[in-house]
């Protein structure tokens, strides 16, 4: 271990665990609005709480603002980062060599599962922090800290004992880093694809004055059987993959002559040409 890292004295560490465990003090990087909605709840809930961001002058509510990285990071038992997805790793590099004995490292930003992983790479020589990859699982600015969370990596159990004081629920997975934010890209490319098509079916459905009619289509279909609908989906999507291509094609062309954006459509139309393609090549016929 580098000597700017001393490994504590049996007692010391004992009395640190102990206090850790009781009432961790916090480190957050990244005070925009999800920073500074978890900074105050976390000092309401009677937490040390220190932060940093390059881009915040002025006091944050519950928060010790420091004029650096380091001065956030060197005494939290738990830090925080929830910045934008590309300052993960830079900020990792920024933090590893001032983060204190035995600290949790949460990463809570949206990168993608396998720039989680990388800070395995990050941490290589700091085999006593322990890492937890986070993905947020709803909207904090409208749920505050109702919105839930999915944690996964050594930290996991760690991060839902501390979240868990502020009324947050946190499912841990048990996984590797990454595993978490694996699962909430997978619920993303449905959930955003189907907003996304809610919105163009409802505009389309506007400029034509049938806007009631299609909203109590959509509301139909999501207060039906969701397992059964998912299984009808799954099936009928490849059997009848080239008729509904063609009606998806027709809808395109449709929403284009009312001026209404038909991304999903045409996206829709791709796909079931992929499904019928791929499915033919599996099962020629004759």
């Amino acid at each position: 271990m580098s000597s700017t890292h001393p490994e504590p004295t049996s007692g010391d560490a004992h009395a640190r665990t102990g206090r850790a465990a009781a009432n961790p003090s916090v480190g957050i990087i990244g005070l925009g609005e999800v920073g500074r909605i978890y900074g105050a709840a976390l000092d309401a809930a009677g937490h040390k709480v220190s932060g940093y961001d390059p881009y915040v002058q002025g006091p944050v509510n519950g928060v010790h603002v420091t004029g650096t990285l380091a001065g956030a990071v060197e005494d939290a038992d738990i830090v925080l980062v929830l910045t934008a997805a590309r300052a993960s790793r830079t900020v990792a590099e920024d933090a590893v060599d001032h983060l204190r004995q035995d600290a949790a490292y949460v990463d809570c930003t949206s990168s993608a599962p396998g720039a989680k992983k990388g800070l395995l790479e990050v941490f290589a020589d700091r085999p006593d922090i322990r890492l937890a990859d986070v993905a947020i699982l709803g909207p904090v600015i409208q749920l505050q800290t109702a919105t839930p969370l999915m944690a996964a990596g050594p930290a996991a159990t760690q991060v839902a004992e501390l979240m868990a004081g502020i009324g947050t629920d946190v499912d841990v997975v048990d996984g590797a880093l990454g595993d978490a934010m694996a699962h909430k890209l997978l619920r993303s490319v449905f959930m955003k694809s189907f907003a996304a098509a809610t919105v163009e079916a409802v505009t389309a459905g506007k400029a034509v004055g049938f806007e009631d009619w299609i909203r109590d289509q959509i509301a139909r279909e999501l207060s039906g059987d969701g397992q059964r609908t998912i299984d009808r989906w799954l099936t009928g999507s490849v059997v009848h993959a080239a008729r509904r291509r063609e009606e998806m094609e027709a809808a395109g062309a449709y929403l284009d002559d009312l001026g209404v954006d038909s991304t999903m459509s045409k996206a829709a139309a791709t796909h079931l040409r992929t499904l019928h393609d791929t499915d033919a090549d599996t099962n020629p016929q004759g």
